[in-house]
């Protein structure tokens, strides 16, 4: 029967206050509202609405000042853009006069539309300069070096010191900033108060090259006469035990940077007279040690609320018996900067799910869900009773907490009570752990669910994605997803954040970037972890497989797969935000990478079997948890060269470097020319000369052997277009042909996960791909999911209802993003939404449809969101039995191309009438059985009958 399709287009009114033209809304200053940023020409962005569809910004006016009331036209004293013509709303860099430190900077802007009529201003919103030059800094370096007290003790882990000065602040303050910064990991306090709300202050980095700041308006703190000011240190990233080196023979198991914490904090305070004052950590002040006496991040912390010194944060506190505060010299060489990513924070509080009794008198509080954080407790009881949290993220099948995955790490929080009769409430403050279960010991009565509340914690990266389906698995599979990415973006993107590693590793953070930008707004998270993975460079040109990239483990060197996220990582967030800055200044070490390939290529540009022999493990990390016979890593090092010089052409472009761009672009035709020569044969299929590797042995699971022909190579062959486009088909049938081998199951490890689903679609096999997606059988998402998991996992069978832990329990991660790459498959292909700009200025509409016929086990219903730059872009599509319908809304200010799935554009209708006589969208053509229309803002639906 002849199918008959029509189209049914509407628009529906999107709220805005000026529904004929555009209004600015959303204003940002490097990413943040209202921020402190020393960049010198900081980059300013803003959202449009209109109650009008196919609305464009023709032209906008920024208008700058050094006060609201000079934020006129008349007035603004240090930007008036005038009327600009263009559509930009994003990346603007400050072009008005040079500003010095600590000014603070009123803005607003408005915007022209499509016809030239101007809307209303937005409303004002501000960013502040911090110290732009180091010699502004007039603090000392002060903290306690416990060996200086003469007690002799040896310490595992130490005390945290306390800190704390007294000061007098005058009548008539107007205004009040507090600089702060830390060796180690600090908290500080006026008068008691918590400067800010943010955790892990102030971040981990290359700590002899920079350390950050944060700046606090403590205005409203402060009074006049006596105040506290007052500080305590945890020994953090700098001065406590660093993950991984644990696991190793190493006598030297903690204080990687230095051994004492530090604090640099100064007070800077202007009164209404127009004086000013500074106060500032020096010799004047006095250090000690309280209440607690242990404190980690692996480890744990240990709180004895006996020995808090009542009062010790507030004016008045006796402090003649506290030591003079130690001076420590500062190296000259290292950066003193405003932090630029997101804030740690408590992002979200979990309330206990259940509570089961152990023997002993212990209880396991069952949070419902695995994250990272700490647990806030509520207990009553006697004068040093002690109270034990240790952390897990599964159950042994007796009900046992699981903690051999924890190795070294202790991930326990102790708290003695002081024996308060009203009860007592304690959260840790320098330490997290990676857990669903609390085993509580010592409590002397049986609690209920309130004893505890789980603070989830991470870097507050705004979410900006949705994905929601009718089938249960696939929406319990995306929360996992997202659930792991806030686990493990705190400060820099570990691979895990329970056990004893918690480092940023660089193949999982390449791997999942641009997934990651599907779900949350990470451009100021990698732009603070950029510079770590720049500052962590090694001298010949290669990025290591971590960063920052403190010797933990000499044998610690790269690997291909993960040493090119110094280029993956800076282009994904140019593409998602637009960002070129970040290209232009990360430019040199980029370039100083892509000359160690070249010089390791031995200017063959190929790396043949055992290029990467002499690194550790022999070869690389390859595929890594792939199954089966393994992908070469020299193939797999050598379609990234390929891949890398690709998107170092794109960057160069972008920053109008035509001498690189051509460069790269003719890196990228040998290299494939090159590896397509050495690693396939006549007929396309790729293969390896597996006796140059021998055996395998000294390879990751080497004893498996090598092949070129895996899932692995073909993916990432069709994915990194390494293949001529005439041989994508033939790599492609390669591919469902090792499938079908495998029992139509997938086989590849980290590096082959992300685009195996990918490459499906490419070559025409979305419905192998989807099956694949939608599997339940192992190894699988899906079965994953079925096992109970709310997080991924670092391997495919970590845990099964019947097995239990796989493996050796300690080589097993519950938190664990680098698989969660799927979710890029899940936007970009079964959503349809990919950017063909970047900031999604333009993009593509472009739904794959999931077969038809699996009915619960399949997806009928799917809506995905995504806040880009511009807006939030919406793809919905539903099928039912009258047929299928499509939901779009495309922002403000940008263009769509909108592919329906039909070719007969000769019978689709738009508002009742032919679609080629349409004035909502216009017809481009029809191209691999879609019809293809453009858009611009508004919200459209189409019904496929």
């Amino acid at each position: 029967m002849k199918i008959l399709v029509s189209l049914l287009l509407s628009a529906c009114v999107l709220a805005s206050a000026n529904a004929k033209g555009v209004d600015p809304t959303y204003l940002r200053c490097e990413y943040k509202v209202n921020p402190v940023t020393d960049q010198k020409s900081p980059r300013l962005s803003w959202e449009l609405q209109s109650g009008e569809n196919n609305q464009v910004q023709t032209a906008y006016q920024i208008l700058v000042a050094s006060s609201p009331e000079n934020l006129t036209e008349a007035k603004a004293d240090l930007w008036n853009t005038n009327k600009t013509t263009g559509r930009a709303t994003y990346q603007i860099e400050y072009k008005g006069k040079p500003l010095s430190s600590r000014t603070i900077c009123y803005w607003k802007v408005r915007s022209w539309d499509k016809n030239g009529v101007p809307g209303k201003w937005s409303e004002a919103a501000l960013w502040e300069m911090g110290l732009l030059a180091k010699n502004e800094w007039k603090a000392d370096w002060i903290g306690l070096d416990l060996d200086h007290l003469g007690k002799g003790k040896v310490y595992h882990l130490p005390p945290a010191p306390y800190l704390r000065k007294q000061v007098v602040i005058k009548k008539g303050l107007k205004k009040a900033r507090l600089y702060v910064t830390a060796l180690g990991l600090y908290e500080f306090q006026i008068n008691g108060k918590k400067a800010g709300d943010a955790f892990l202050t102030p971040g981990w980095t290359d700590y002899d090259k920079r350390v950050y700041y944060q700046t606090y308006d403590v205005t409203s703190d402060l009074k006049p006469g006596e105040n506290a000011l007052a500080s305590q240190l945890s020994y953090g990233w700098y001065a406590g035990y660093l993950g991984y080196s644990l696991l190793v023979q190493n006598p030297v198991v903690r204080a990687f940077y230095g051994k004492v914490p530090l604090l640099k904090a100064q007070l800077e305070v202007e009164y209404a007279d127009g004086t000013k004052e500074t106060f500032m950590t020096d010799q004047t002040w006095k250090a000690s040690t309280g209440a607690i006496l242990e404190s980690d991040l692996l480890n744990g912390e240990t709180y004895d609320a006996r020995l808090e010194p009542t009062g010790w944060n507030k004016a008045g506190f006796n402090d003649s018996k506290w030591e003079k505060a130690q001076v420590f010299a500062d190296k000259p060489e290292r950066l003193i900067q405003v932090y630029p990513g997101p804030p740690v924070k408590v992002t979200l509080t979990l309330e206990v799910k259940t509570i089961a009794d152990r023997p002993g008198g212990s209880y396991i509080f069952d949070m419902g869900q695995n994250f990272a954080g700490i647990v806030r407790i509520k207990v009553k009881g006697a004068a040093g009773d002690t109270i034990r949290l240790r952390f897990g993220e599964k159950l042994h099948p007796d009900g046992r907490l699981m903690t051999e995955n924890l190795r070294m790490a202790r991930a326990t929080d102790t708290y003695i009570l002081k024996g308060d009769p009203q009860g007592e409430t304690w959260e840790p403050q320098f330490t997290f752990h990676g857990f669903q279960y609390v085993e509580v010991a010592g409590l002397g009565h049986k609690p209920g669910k309130d004893a505890i509340l789980g603070l989830v914690i991470g870097s507050d990266t705004p979410k900006t994605g949705s994905f929601e389906t009718d089938n249960a698995m696939v929406n319990q599979l995306y929360s996992n997803i997202d659930w792991t990415q806030r686990a493990n973006y705190i400060d820099i993107p570990t691979d895990c954040p329970q056990r004893d590693e918690r480092i940023g590793w660089t193949g999982d953070a390449q791997v999942y970037a641009k997934s990651a930008t599907f779900n949350r707004d990470v451009a100021s998270f990698f732009t603070k972890w950029v510079v770590d993975l720049n500052d962590a460079q090694r001298k010949d040109g290669s990025y290591p497989v971590y960063a920052p990239a403190p010797d933990l483990r000499k044998s610690d060197t790269f690997s291909p797969g993960w040493m090119e996220a110094g280029i993956i990582c800076p282009y994904q967030i140019y593409r998602a935000y637009g960002d070129t800055r970040m290209i232009s200044e990360g430019w040199p070490a980029m370039s100083r990478f892509m000359d160690f390939l070249e010089k390791r290529s031995k200017g063959g540009y190929v790396f043949k079997e055992n290029a990467f022999a002499d690194i550790d493990p022999k070869g690389g990390f390859g595929d890594w948890l792939s199954f089966g016979k393994k992908t070469p890593p020299d193939m797999l090092a050598s379609f990234y060269y390929a891949y890398c010089a690709d998107l170092m052409a794109e960057m160069a472009g972008a920053v109008n470097n035509q001498k690189d761009f051509q460069k790269y672009a003719q890196i990228g035709a040998k290299v494939r020319k090159a590896v397509l020569a050495h690693y396939s044969d006549a007929s396309g299929k790729f293969k390896t000369d597996a006796k140059a590797y021998g055996n395998g042995a000294g390879y990751v699971d080497g004893a498996l052997g090598f092949t070129g022909h895996t899932q692995t190579a073909y993916a990432n062959a069709i994915y990194m277009k390494i293949i001529d486009k005439s041989q994508t088909k033939k790599s492609g049938d390669f591919l469902v042909a090792l499938l079908k081998e495998n029992g139509n199951k997938l086989g590849t490890g980290f590096l082959g996960a992300k685009p195996l689903l990918p490459a499906l679609s490419a070559t025409g096999n979305t419905d192998l791909a989807y099956r694949l997606f939608l599997s339940k059988e192992f190894p699988s998402w899906g079965f994953e999911v079925e096992q109970g998991s709310t997080t991924i996992w670092e391997r495919w069978d970590s845990f099964t209802k019947e097995d239990g832990f796989k493996y050796n329990a300690a080589m097993n991660s519950f938190s664990h993003y680098a698989f969660g790459a799927v979710c890029e498959w899940m936007f970009g292909n079964a959503a349809g939404i990919q950017a063909t700009q970047p900031g999604f200025a333009t993009f593509d509409i472009k739904p794959e449809i999931a077969p038809d016929g699996m009915g619960k086990e399949g997806i009928n219903h799917l809506k995905a969101s995504l806040v880009t730059m511009n807006g939030k872009v919406v793809s919905e599509w539903e099928r039912s039995n009258s047929g299928l319908n499509l939901k779009v809304t495309v922002p403000v200010n940008t263009v769509a191309r909108i592919h329906i799935p039909s070719e007969k554009s000769q019978q689709i209708l738009a508002n009742r009438e032919n679609i080629s006589k349409s004035k909502s969208v216009k017809l481009i053509g029809t191209e691999n059985g879609h019809t293809i229309v453009e858009a611009g803002s508004g919200s459209y639906e189409f019904v496929v009958k």
